[in-house]
């Protein structure tokens, strides 16, 4: 993986840049649909290449391995053939599970032994097992195995937490730099610093990581409930040390103005579920405001879905037939509603590119702030 920083903004750290996966270019800042098990939710493969113009997807090691399992991957030939997506993939570690299935799991200094959600039975996750898996899972860009702390945390307890997850990267980075990709293409390891909302323990972090001269870092262990200020504020400590020259992904995050912030504070990579999951339930993101499209006043507005953004879907229906779909709970709604939120997340990080190129990123920001995050 290679990556070129194109441009910084003067009036923040928000920067241009370019990732090259043999797999396709990902231009910066971008945002990451989440396909947790080799799907993003309620839209086909085409629409994401073709529709929003997707440069990369995630997927989730925890879950693909549970299902459909290593060996079907493998056999397949990896995620990419598997799922039939030829553009670059990131897995995240399961280490977020570790974090959301609390109450299924025990975290040893060896790993993380955890029941399955599907059918109860017991599975070992350790940072060598986890580089193996994603081996086997076959992305561009793969995870170091982490803990993630919740929020709130006890600052004794997220130091020791800190401390093994360095540890196990530390084995993450032994085993995936004494093994080789399985399918012919080039894999790339990020480590994620963690710390909770502690700035020692996140400049602790950012250093160790920052020293290992990876070709990536990853933060971790934010938009867990934190208040936006502590998230901002975390993101801005360890951006500011994190090497300029590599890409950094902020991992969870988030809302549309989430993002905006964060990009004004040197982050490259964003993923979330909010726009797919809040498509499924009616909610809305536009270059106007947010929209819950099931409301009376939407009716007989035949308005496009989001006037400002050119993505077919967003042109091509109106805000009445998009009501008319979800009040009569047609499947169609629930497409068409996660193609125009992942089309505008990609709208709005392709237009906070182009602004930072042209070098008014800063007022835009602004502007665009106050726009997206309020209710219509």
């Amino acid at each position: 993986m290679q990556f070129t920083l194109q441009h910084t903004d003067n009036k923040s750290g928000a920067r241009a840049g370019r990732i090259e996966t043999d797999h396709g270019v990902i231009e910066t800042p971008i945002f990451m649909p989440v396909g947790t098990a080799a799907t993003v939710k309620a839209v086909h493969q085409r629409e994401l290449r073709d529709d929003i113009r997707a440069q990369i997807i995630l997927g989730n090691t925890y879950h693909l391995y549970l299902r459909p399992g290593l060996e079907v991957l493998q056999q397949a030939g990896g995620l990419h053939r598997f799922n039939g997506w030829n553009g670059p993939i990131l897995t995240d570690s399961g280490g977020f599970q570790v974090y959301s299935l609390a109450h299924r799991r025990k975290i040893k200094e060896e790993g993380v032994t955890f029941q399955s959600h599907i059918d109860g039975s017991r599975h070992t996750f350790t940072p060598e097992g986890v580089m193996d898996i994603q081996r086997v899972i076959g992305a561009d860009i793969i995870m170091a195995f982490d803990e993630c702390t919740p929020y709130p945390c006890e600052y004794n307890y997220a130091r020791k937490s800190l401390d093994m997850t360095h540890r196990w990267l530390d084995r993450c980075i032994e085993r995936f730099d004494n093994t080789t990709p399985l399918y012919g293409y080039s894999q790339t390891l990020f480590p994620i610093v963690q710390g909770s909302t502690f700035p020692d323990l996140r400049r602790a972090s950012a250093e160790y990581i920052a020293a290992l001269g990876r070709e990536g870092n990853a933060i971790g262990g934010l938009s867990v409930g934190e208040p936006a200020e502590d998230m901002y504020a975390m993101t801005e400590l360890v951006t500011a040390i994190l090497p300029a020259d590599k890409p950094r992904y902020l991992m969870g995050v988030g809302t549309p103005e989430n993002i905006l912030e964060c990009i004004a504070r040197g982050i490259d990579m964003f993923d979330c579920v909010l726009p797919t999951r809040n498509a499924r339930h009616g909610l809305l993101y536009t270059s106007e405001g947010i929209i819950s499209i099931r409301n009376q006043k939407w009716r007989n507005d035949f308005s496009p879905i989001d006037a400002n953004n050119p993505a077919p879907t967003s042109q091509t229906h109106t805000r009445a037939y998009l009501r008319h779909l979800f009040v009569n709970e047609e499947i169609l709604g629930m497409q068409l509603a996660t193609l125009q939120n992942l089309g505008f997340f990609l709208w709005l990080v392709g237009e906070a590119r182009r602004h930072i190129l042209e070098g008014s990123f800063a007022a835009w920001k602004t502007e665009m702030v106050a726009k997206v995050s309020r209710r219509l």
